[in-house]
């Protein structure tokens, strides 16, 4: 049989290889597919660019009919990658209110729940790995311009 999801799939130019490994992708990795940028302050809290989206953090649409709307996220659909907003709805034609799913790309995350501790210690790891990076190539750079005095001596 056939396996449906390639685990070993690096990438790939072609934009119907790249749709059909997130189609066949299981729950577990579209989690990661569902992540929006953080706001300029948060990005510089905590040395990430981007977090995956979670039920009650705040963000802010960027674009579309409703950008420059704000709201919390009321539900992460894992199966049709889109996350619906608290306060943000349309009218079906038979006058019912419904709330708009939106894509994670249009969206920036302004405000993390952080009531979950694993996504806390998580967020704290990749900053301790970014400024380990950091003090290597300090370091790197250190040795280079030693090196380079010495050698014009």
């Amino acid at each position: 049989m056939k396996q449906k999801f390639s685990t070993s799939w690096i990438s790939s130019i072609q934009v119907r290889k790249q749709r059909k490994y997130r189609y066949n992708a299981p729950l577990h990795l579209r989690h990661k597919f569902l992540s929006a940028n953080l706001s300029k302050e948060l990005r510089a809290k905590y040395s990430k660019r981007n977090v995956p989206l979670r039920k009650d953090d705040e963000v802010l649409v960027m674009r579309g009919k409703f950008s420059k709307k704000k709201g919390k996220i009321l539900l992460v659909n894992l199966k049709t990658s889109k996350v619906k907003i608290v306060g943000l709805t349309r009218k079906k034609v038979d006058g019912t209110e419904i709330n708009v799913p939106f894509d994670p790309s249009n969206l920036q995350i302004i405000d993390l729940n952080l009531d979950d501790k694993k996504r806390l210690k998580d967020i704290k790891r990749e900053e301790k790995k970014i400024e380990e990076r950091k003090e290597e190539v300090r370091k790197e750079l250190e040795k280079k311009n030693v090196s380079v005095k010495s050698e014009s001596k």
